[in-house]
């Protein structure tokens, strides 16, 4: 047993930053998942033949660096964190992506020294097959990012609450560990995450789930309809040297 009591599982869980925290000494990937909106709209960019630059929520330092290096940042063009706001990127674009959850999760994984990849619903297959790849027999951690209460998107608030478990990325997260099957030995959290993702109607969840509700109601609906599609894409996003690309 791990210092985390990861009784000898190959495939592990576990949510948010204290997840990455957890299982980035132990694990030789490191899978980071949030599909409203971060590693959706990286699938999307990536699959149009773009790249995307993760940045920490609110790091300013970080945006100027991003720029610094050729990338456009997300906000400040026609291209934002919404999915449907980047289906038609040109192919070459390198996209500063900040987001409270799923760009602060890949910046903090790349400090643990695993191999990191942004997962979604869109590409789990893809992304479970990459990981086995990676991990070459080693473990492999798989991380929902969930959401956090009091962050809004819309203010320069930094103050992050807790951690806000969410239908969409524990169902994105038991997509991936589902494709893994015959890799090892699962977790019970990884089990678990897996048997939602095989058990509901994602589409239907991620509808009616609080998250997806919340952008119905912004008037972004088909947001959540682009994250819904599972396994549409084949794209792989890996971290190499803080830009995730497609291998």
């Amino acid at each position: 047993m791990d210092t985390w009591g990861q009784i000898e599982a190959d495939i592990r869980l576990e949510w948010g930053p204290e997840g990455v925290e957890a299982l980035g000494g132990s694990c030789a990937v490191l899978v980071v998942v949030d599909v409203l909106s971060f590693c959706t709209t990286t699938d999307l960019v990536l699959g149009n033949g773009g790249r995307v630059r993760p940045v920490r929520w609110r790091d300013h330092r970080g945006e100027e660096a991003a720029k610094e290096r050729g990338a456009i940042l997300a906000g400040e063009s026609e291209w934002t964190l919404r999915p449907s706001s980047v289906t038609e990127i040109p192919s070459g674009t390198l996209l500063a992506l900040p987001s409270p959850n799923g760009a602060t999760l890949c910046d903090a994984a790349a400090t643990t020294g695993a191999e990191v990849l942004a997962g979604c619903l869109r590409n789990a297959t893809a992304v479970a097959a990459r990981a086995a790849e990676l991990a070459d027999g080693r473990p492999i951690g798989v991380v929902p990012a969930g959401e956090r209460w009091g962050v809004d998107v819309r203010t320069e608030v930094k103050a992050f609450g807790p951690l806000r478990p969410c239908v969409e990325d524990q169902l994105g997260a038991g997509a991936i560990v589902a494709a893994l099957t015959g890799y090892g030995r699962l977790s019970a959290e990884a089990r678990l995450a897996a048997i939602a993702a095989k058990a509901i109607d994602i589409a239907e969840a991620l509808t009616e789930c609080s998250s997806g509700r919340e952008l119905a109601a912004a008037g972004h609906a088909n947001d959540v309809k682009l994250a819904a599609k599972l396994d549409t894409s084949s794209t792989v996003p890996v971290l190499r040297n803080g830009i995730l690309e497609d291998s």
